[in-house]
């Protein structure tokens, strides 16, 4: 199998050719049969509309799908769990305020979340404080939870009145349906148990003695 990765989640795909023939089938279809014979579980967006008519070169994995995308003008992104294909024109873009948390902060946990993804753009903006970021509904949906925990986790800190007093540690958790990965001072820690919400989101849970 080739790790296919553009810094976000890894999408792990065969580097043999994957042969598709049709006549005429449709594209979103033709996408869920692409996840189904790869064991991947794909989320294609009502907008995406066409069909594939004549037979498709054999080619690798990636390679096929970047040429769908390609032909009928879609975006991808993996979150890994769900590959999920939007239309172009379902393009988001955000103006996100950063404060009280630093554009380099905000960036590192992006990362380590595997969340940046190097197509789709996370970028200071003019005026203070501020991020721009574009790309496809699911990535944009995940930088906004992610900065909505930093910022969470960062007004929830005590204001500190001396130094002998411990900085308590950011600890981050992003929930994935039924796994998570915990974010401890800016690093991961790995996957916990499955007990976890069902649904995607980023929290923030308290540092020790902060109960």
């Amino acid at each position: 199998m080739g790790l296919v990765r553009t810094l976000g989640a890894p999408l792990s795909l065969p580097s043999t050719p994957y042969s598709y023939t049709v006549l005429d089938q449709d594209l979103a279809a033709a996408l869920q049969e692409f996840g189904n014979n790869l064991n991947i579980r794909v989320n294609v967006s009502p907008e995406v509309k066409g069909r594939i008519r004549g037979r498709m070169p054999d080619l690798a994995p990636r390679e096929f799908l970047e040429r769908l995308t390609g032909l009928y003008n879609l975006q991808w992104y993996y979150d890994g769990l769900v590959l999920y294909v939007s239309d172009a024109h379902e393009a988001q873009s955000r103006l996100l305020v950063l404060n009280p948390i630093t554009l380099n902060a905000f960036k590192s946990a992006l990362d380590s979340l595997d969340i940046s993804d190097e197509r789709y753009v996370v970028r200071a903006a003019p005026g203070d404080g501020l991020v721009f970021a574009s790309g496809p509904p699911r990535f944009i949906a995940l930088v906004d939870e992610t900065l909505k925990g930093l910022v969470a986790e960062a007004q929830a800190r005590p204001n500190l009145t001396t130094v002998e007093k411990p900085a308590h540690e950011s600890v981050l958790m992003l929930f994935r349906g039924a796994s998570s990965t915990v974010i401890r001072g800016g690093r991961p820690e790995g996957p916990l148990s499955s007990a976890a919400p069902q649904q995607d989101s980023v929290v923030h849970a308290p540092a020790p003695g902060q109960r």
